[in-house]
């Protein structure tokens, strides 16, 4: 809270006090980051010039939102709605985040997936005006320069979100208006975990487009020719990556939404460089892994000994495979090598195997299994599951009813609580939804899916079914590595941010509850998520930050105090240098 005294209100990241502003008159009232429109108080209007400028009433905050909410209600579609909060936003911070963070729920579809995949789509014909910073793969000798008019200062930047636009939000190639996915991540980063706005940078990479009506577009915006590949294309996302560790050198950077050849091999390039996270390959992964702690546990199994099939072999299908594996490994003490053999990953043409060659991608090759070990006419998602016998089914093929009341009755002749996860969204892609499952296993199964679903009633119990949502992991890992100002993310960190999700989730403690704690108990969740983090870096000396608490409770009050959140703030005037 803005008047709150906290004995780390010392901290440069503090979120406590008054701010020091430079800006006067109509400059202050077009800046977003300080504007507080009518809810300037007096002393405020008169010290930067604001007397005449605004309404002789003093409004509220509370006054604000419940204004906005009124107008954002007059918009009868959802795009019209995206469109009303970008310009809120355009307007004024504070009040654009307490607007959503009071209407949570409500508006999460309307600023994420699925509108806001809608406005990327549209957003040469939408466009008002430019946010972030564009890189041109036909200008690389000016990629330092385009980071550097950011306007800000080489530590000054806590979050780069950045994507190339090949993979968006499962709508496919949308190029330039890749640059709306990074902004809409760095949203959810202020949202659910406190990363302070005016501290984050998003990026798109600009390296073509192969979306045909994009290349025909005479409003697109972006380069019209064939999307880059190849030694081109790695040049200049290495170039990227160190104009951004050289401009703004404390800096951790989110891979968002690039295609599936290049998101998991531009990972493993630079993971063990720089700090960076890709949340559709390891974001995704984790929130599975949460969901699958609690399950085990509520079935009574242990992660180390699990056997696990993985329907959709894609970059979300691979990323929980590797989540996965790296738990059994972390559980377990096995090698990476033997836990993988715990997972068999089936795709487009059936069960991976090596025969396969060069169909698999570099990341799919460590799960394909040898014809000696698999040996039949058959490798069918139904076969697979009658000879594996698994105790978790997962699925990120977007192929809708693919588990089938057979394939699932086959799995629970085996297993005594067969967990099955559907993960494809939106709603009409799922593999299957939650009352099917539970009733084909008469109430033995235990679910978590893609997208929101309401309870399941059965036999007079009301199970919750949880949505493995994104939103309750990446922001509290990204919180954790900026504030430890972490050297790399290391799977350690990852399963220990795993951990502390899954010792949140509802069904811990009541069986018929959900298995990942509500994404309206976001922030709370990222606190304990960071904490986690935290705590593995400096574990693993990985953490560069100094006087980190090694008191969970005063653990917890840093964290706290270094969120930022949505009140006005007291201004100060910025002494002017001579």
């Amino acid at each position: 809270m803005a008047g709150h005294k906290s004995k780390f209100s010392h901290l440069p990241l503090s979120t406590t006090g008054p701010i020091e502003c430079a800006l006067e008159g109509t400059a202050l009232l077009e800046t977003p980051a300080f504007n507080k429109g009518a809810a300037f108080p007096l002393e405020e209007r008169e010290a930067f010039g604001l007397t005449g400028l605004v309404p002789a009433r003093v409004g509220t905050l509370e006054d604000q939102v419940k204004r906005a909410y009124g107008q954002y209600l007059e918009r009868r579609t959802p795009l019209g709605k995206n469109t009303f909060m970008t310009s809120l936003k355009d307007q004024n911070e504070v009040l654009y985040y307490r607007l959503i963070q009071e209407h949570l729920k409500e508006m999460f579809p309307i600023i994420y997936t699925p509108t806001e995949g809608e406005a990327i789509a549209n957003y040469s014909r939408l466009f008002r005006r430019p946010a972030g910073i564009f890189l041109n793969i036909e200008n690389p000798d000016g990629v330092e320069t385009a980071l550097s008019r950011s306007g800000k200062s080489s530590d000054e930047v806590d979050i780069i979100a950045c994507s190339d636009g090949e993979q968006i939000l499962g709508i496919g190639d949308q190029g330039v208006g890749g640059i709306l996915i990074s902004i809409a991540k760095l949203v959810l980063y202020t949202l659910c975990a406190g990363i302070h706005p005016g501290r984050t940078l998003p990026v798109v990479l600009d390296v073509g487009t192969d979306n045909p009506e994009l290349l025909n577009d005479h409003l697109y915006l972006g380069l019209q020719q064939p999307r880059a590949r190849g030694e081109k294309y790695d040049v200049f996302v290495d170039r990227f990556i160190r104009a951004c560790r050289k401009q703004y050198p404390k800096a951790y950077i989110h891979f968002e939404d690039f295609g599936l050849q290049n998101a998991r091999r531009i990972l493993d390039k630079y993971m063990g460089e720089i700090a960076c996270f890709n949340d559709d390959v390891q974001g995704t992964g984790c929130v599975t892994l949460a969901a699958l702690y609690a399950a085990s546990h509520v079935a009574g199994y242990s992660i180390k000994d699990l056997r696990v099939v993985i329907f959709g072999a894609g970059t979300a299908g691979i990323g929980i495979a590797d989540q996965i594996r790296d738990a059994i490994a972390v559980e377990s003490e096995k090698s990476k090598g033997e836990a993988t053999r715990q997972i068999w990953c089936v795709d487009k043409p059936g069960l991976l195997l090596q025969s396969h060659g060069d169909d698999l991608s570099p990341a799919q090759k460590d799960y394909a299994r040898s014809e000696s070990e698999w040996q039949a006419d058959n490798n069918s998602l139904l076969e697979v599951i009658s000879r594996v016998k698994p105790h978790v089914l997962i699925g990120t093929s977007t192929k809708p009813g693919s588990f089938t009341k057979e394939i699932v009755q086959e799995m629970a002749k085996h297993v005594e609580r067969p967990i099955i996860f559907p993960l494809s969204n939106p709603t009409r892609l799922h593999e299957a939804v939650p009352g099917d499952l539970i009733k084909w296993t008469e109430g033995k199964a235990l679910t978590a899916t893609g997208s929101p679903f309401p309870p399941v009633e059965f036999n007079g119990r009301t199970i919750e079914i949880s949505e493995c949502n994104n939103s309750t992991t990446f922001p509290g890992i990204g919180l954790g590595a900026v504030l430890s100002r972490a050297r790399l993310i290391t799977p350690e960190m990852l399963v220990a941010a795993v951990k502390a999700l899954a010792a949140q989730a509802p069904a811990l403690r009541d069986a018929n509850a959900g298995l990942l704690p509500d994404v309206t108990h976001v922030r709370e969740i990222s606190v304990q998520i960071a904490a986690a983090v935290i705590k593995q870096a400096v574990n693993d000396g990985l953490a560069q930050e100094k006087d980190i608490p090694t008191d969970d409770q005063d653990l917890v009050e840093w964290i706290r105090e270094q969120m930022w959140d949505a009140e006005y703030r007291p201004l100060t005037k910025a002494i002017k240098a001579d």
